[in-house]
């Protein structure tokens, strides 16, 4: 059977080769990743709100200990957590209170909040020591919507969200505050999670719950572009969602205050999705938001942290519970974790090398191109 497909439509035409399997479990290729892609890429470590003035945080990204630190002033800035002396860390606690100066613990060699060596205390230079060579090692810092990205690479690349920079301009982003936390390790390769996030093939047989929200997903498809005999003339539906229903609630109903500025098509949506490979993707819906964070920890293993924001008047309700409105998506995601771990056992097999791609994948492959870019510019090319 063919699939009628419309020029315009972003169905694939093809059906194209997945990853090999070993990529997903090679240790070594495992390390050529963190190289080539999380060390030079933008990698989501928190929320500005929740790092308050005057404090100092341990913090990891690509294996490396960093410090990132928001001043008594209000500027944030982030350096390799090693003292330029002899190497000894500058921040063994998760988080400590930042004063004028980051001290090291060990001789005392201070450093200003801007990373420029200040004292070497009780060590006496000699003329050949020149201390401006010797400040703390920095690290890119992005605040993007409160939202704070470091970039290990000397020279970073261009923030680029998938939907713009300006995407989340109608919310008041930053002065959203961290309602509910939740921390999951899964049992699969960091890349298996994207590819899932890519497709919604899975999405009637998985997310019952999901589907029934957003009837569209019972087809197997995220957008009315991607039907078979699909046309750009042809009409969109009034909302995303089921009637009567308006954000990713167990109602349906908004929680609080709706953001006032979002467009008509924004809250037609209910969900808006923004993707920042490697490290992130942003759900932004008409009365929260919600943003779901990746950290690769082995080949095997991957750390998954999900906040939820809400403007503080929506916190401040009497009664309000955030843990209630992170229920739908919680469901969600641990339906989505449990087919990524099955994903991964089953690329074990002595027999399963590589797979094929269909057509309504297209984002899948768009990920692998983008992967493919980026390790091939490493020198290392995925055959």
């Amino acid at each position: 059977m063919s699939l009628h497909r419309h020029p315009d439509s972003p169905l694939l035409d093809h059906c194209p080769e997945t990853l090999p399997a070993w990529v997903y479990r090679d240790a070594g290729w495992y390390e050529k990743e963190r190289q080539a892609i999380w060390s030079r890429e933008w990698v989501y470590v928190g929320r500005r709100n929740d790092l308050p003035q005057g404090t100092m945080r341990r913090i990891e990204a690509a294996g490396q200990s960093l410090i990132l630190c928001h001043d008594r002033d209000g500027r944030v800035a982030c350096f390799h957590n090693t003292c330029r002396h002899r190497g000894a860390e500058l921040c063994s606690a998760h988080e400590q209170p930042l004063g004028k100066l980051i001290t090291c613990k060990y001789h005392n060699w201070a450093y200003a909040t801007d990373g420029r060596l200040v004292s070497t205390a009780f060590g006496t230079p000699t003329e050949d020591f020149r201390r401006e060579d010797h400040g703390l090692f920095a690290v890119h810092v992005r605040d993007w919507n409160g939202f704070l990205y470091v970039c290990l690479a000397h020279d970073a690349p261009e923030f680029a969200p998938d939907m713009g920079v300006r995407s989340l301009d109608n919310w008041p982003m930053a002065a959203l505050v961290t309602g509910h936390r939740m921390e999951k390790r899964l049992k699969c390769n960091w890349k298996i999670f994207w590819e899932n996030y890519n497709e919604c093939l899975h999405c009637p047989g998985v997310h019952p719950e999901l589907c029934d929200m957003v009837p569209i997903y019972r087809q197997g498809i995220m957008a009315t572009n991607e039907a078979a005999g699909w046309a750009p003339d042809m009409p969109r539906p009034a909302s995303n969602l089921k009637d009567g229903a308006v954000t990713w609630t167990a109602s349906g109903q908004p929680c609080g205050p709706v953001f006032p500025h979002l467009t008509a098509e924004e809250r037609a949506n209910g969900y808006n999705f923004v993707t920042i490979y490697p490290t992130m993707f942003i759900v932004a819906h008409v009365d929260h938001v919600r943003a779901v964070r990746l950290e690769p920890i082995g080949p095997e293993e991957t750390l998954l942290t999900a906040e939820w924001f809400f403007p503080p008047e929506t916190m401040a309700q009497p009664g309000f519970d955030p843990a209630e409105v992170a229920a739908f998506a919680t469901i969600v995601m641990a339906q989505d974790a449990e087919v990524a771990e099955m994903n991964q056992r089953g690329l074990h097999s002595d027999r399963y090398e590589r797979g094929r791609l269909m057509p309504q994948e297209f984002d899948i492959h768009r990920f692998h191109q983008w992967l493919r870019t980026r390790m091939e510019a490493a020198g290392e090319v995925i055959a």
